[in-house]
């Protein structure tokens, strides 16, 4: 009963099987490959349109070399005040844009208040070398509390962006989770949005170590290449990125998988909303859930072999979490079965 997060779960067989069958022989390097160059093509494809795909080991290198791509001396970034990007990448942003700074923004269920967001962008006077200048807005989706933006809240961000001129980057590091939440697609996510550059997330879906850093414009990622390399994320053996976006992609195995997850989430919402030791700190949307659960039950999940995070509140909900309680994370994976569920569900009463 692992739920401690999706990055736990293994790489799906069709994944391993696409590793295996590409192990052997020889192909060009650094990303040159026949391979390479046919899941840049379905990247075309996915977001229909060309873009410019560069593969990353991790999300914290795909959203780190975002941000360096559009940095700016004195460059201000913008992102709620929870995301991953301020709260879990040990400085990497900042690190990668020379000292960059990421400006926290406010709003509730993890996504920037749009009018937090302007008020703060629209601070930063042209010209006033003593405050620095913006240079983007990140947002993350889903979020860091597993809600989504809506098509119409990524539309009101990126006019925020269009009117200030800056770059809106997608930190999807569970981008299919979202994806199949809203129904949308690809292109209806992003760039039809408003959206300029995605941190598109593999690895929590059931590949290995699959990252990809995508621009709609490919104009705007010239420098790419230097950036990436300078980063030390240009992999020589690229072709076993690509081989398990091969097999991620192939008859929409990604969206699968994505579905499969979020459905065992919905499972166990459902158990714990009916239960009378928990409760749910927030409506979640995609495969990530925060309970308020009594700490007696968590000790019991774990002496019955559950595996879940404890999770430090969220500000807005500190209040509520009474002295006998806590506030865990669980996330479901392509590997969750319903049995998993069930019994945590039977173990918390």
């Amino acid at each position: 009963m692992i739920f401690a997060s999706d990055n736990w779960a293994g790489a799906h067989p069709a994944i391993g099987e696409a590793l295996a069958r590409h192990a052997g022989g020889f192909a060009a390097a650094y990303g040159t490959s026949d391979l390479d160059r046919k899941i840049e093509e379905r990247f075309n494809t996915l977001f229909e349109r060309e873009v410019a795909v560069f593969f990353v080991g991790t999300g914290t290198a795909a959203n780190s070399l975002a941000l360096a791509s559009v940095n700016r001396p004195g460059g201000v970034s913008f992102c709620h005040s929870e995301a991953h990007v301020i709260e879990d990448e040990c400085g990497a942003p900042e690190f990668f844009t020379n000292g960059a700074r990421l400006v926290p923004i406010d709003g509730a269920a993890g996504r920037m208040d749009t009018d937090a967001l302007e008020a703060e962008v629209a601070r930063f006077a042209p010209g006033v070398v003593h405050t620095g200048q913006p240079m983007a807005i990140t947002m993350t989706q889903p979020t860091e509390v597993g809600t989504v933006y809506a098509p119409e809240d990524i539309e009101r961000i990126a006019g925020i962006a269009k009117r200030y001129g800056l770059p809106l980057h997608m930190d999807g590091a569970r981008f299919a989770n979202a994806l199949v939440h809203l129904g949308l697609s690809p292109a209806e996510m992003t760039w039809k949005r408003g959206v300029d550059i995605v941190s598109f997330g593999g690895t929590k879906n059931g590949c290995w170590c699959a990252e990809a850093l995508v621009f709609m414009n490919p104009e705007m990622a010239r420098d790419v290449p230097f950036i990436r390399k300078r980063a030390a994320q240009l992999f020589s053996k690229s072709r076993f990125v690509a081989a398990q976006f091969d097999a991620y992609f192939e008859d929409d195995l990604w969206l699968d998988l994505a579905r499969h997850s979020n459905a065992m989430a919905d499972r166990l919402r459902a158990g714990i909303a009916a239960s009378d030791h928990a409760r749910l700190g927030w409506e979640t949307q995609t495969n990530e859930l925060f309970p308020i659960i009594e700490k007696a039950r968590v000790d019991s999940l774990r002496t019955a072999g559950a595996v879940v995070m404890d999770w430090m509140p969220p500000r807005a909900v500190r209040s509520e979490i009474g002295e006998d309680e806590m506030m865990a994370r669980m996330v479901t994976s392509f590997a969750s079965s319903e049995g998993d569920v069930d019994r945590l569900l039977e173990s918390l009463g």
